[in-house]
C-alpha cells in the first residue's frame, strides 16, 4: 500500500494525558490490516502520528513519558484528528496555541474524534457546537452545563455524528477506533482487528456505568 493511499492520523499529546485514551486508538489503528492472511507482510492502512506542542517527552498520567513523532508546527496534513482526554485537558483548555491548532486542523481533516475528556478541548475550540457528543460519565454534567450548545448523549459509549465521532472514557477509545476501522474498511476488517487484539466485537454501545 502506497503512502498516498494510507490515511494519516494525528493523535494529540499533552502533559497529563490519559494513557489508554491515546494508546488504545494507537493500538487499534496501527494493528489494522486489510488482509489478515498477510498480516506480517503488510502495513496498516492508517499512518499514525503522535503530535505534541513541543518535541520533548510528554509526561502522561501515571508518570509514563512518551516521545512525540512531530510537533504542532511541523505536523503534516492530517486525514483524521484524534484528541484524547485526561486531567491535562483542564490546563490545555486554556492553551490558545493548542486549542487554535485543533480548531484549524479539525477544519481541514475529513474526520475529528475525541476520547473521554478530549471533548473538553473540542468544545473549547467550538467544534462541538450544535453537534451530538459524549465524554467520560463523570464529565457529562460539566459538558452540558458549560457548553449548552452541545447535544450531550448520556446513554451511548460512542457517538457518531458524521465527520465528528466522540467516545466515553478511557477504554471507550478502543471501541471508537474500531468504529473508524469499520467506517473506512468494513466490518470484516474491524472484526479481524478486534480478534487480533482479543477484544470483544461487536460491542454493546450502551453505557456500562
Amino acid at each position: 500500500m502506497s503512502q498516498t493511499q494510507r490515511k494519516r492520523v494525528g493523535i494529540v499529546l499533552f502533559d497529563d494525558v490519559e494513557v489508554l485514551d491515546f494508546a488504545g486508538p494507537y493500538e487499534v489503528l496501527t494493528v489494522t490490516r486489510l488482509d489478515e492472511s498477510k498480516r506480517w507482510e503488510t502495513e496498516s492502512p492508517f499512518d499514525v502520528l503522535l503530535v505534541a506542542e513541543h518535541d520533548r517527552p510528554v509526561r502522561c498520567m501515571g508518570g509514563m513519558r512518551v516521545i512525540p513523532d512531530t510537533t504542532l508546527q511541523n505536523c503534516p496534513p492530517l486525514d483524521l484528528l484524534v484528541v484524547p482526554g485526561g486531567w491535562g485537558t483542564r490546563k490545555e483548555a486554556g492553551n490558545k496555541t493548542l486549542v487554535g491548532w485543533i480548531r484549524e486542523r479539525s477544519g481541514n481533516a475529513e474526520l475529528t474524534a475525541s476520547v473521554c475528556t478530549g471533548a473538553r478541548l473540542l468544545a473549547t475550540a467550538g467544534i462541538l457546537e450544535g453537534r451530538r457528543a459524549t465524554t467520560h460519565w463523570n464529565s457529562l454534567p460539566w459538558l452540558e452545563q458549560t457548553f449548552p450548545g452541545v447535544r450531550v448523549e448520556h446513554e451511548l459509549h460512542v457517538v457518531d455524528d458524521g465527520n465528528l465521532v466522540t467516545s466515553a472514557g478511557i477504554s471507550a477509545g478502543i471501541e471508537l477506533s474500531l468504529e473508524l476501522v469499520k467506517r473506512y474498511h468494513g466490518d470484516d476488517v474491524a472484526r479481524n482487528t478486534a480478534r487480533f487484539m482479543e477484544y470483544r466485537y461487536p460491542y454493546d454501545n450502551t453505557r456500562r456505568v
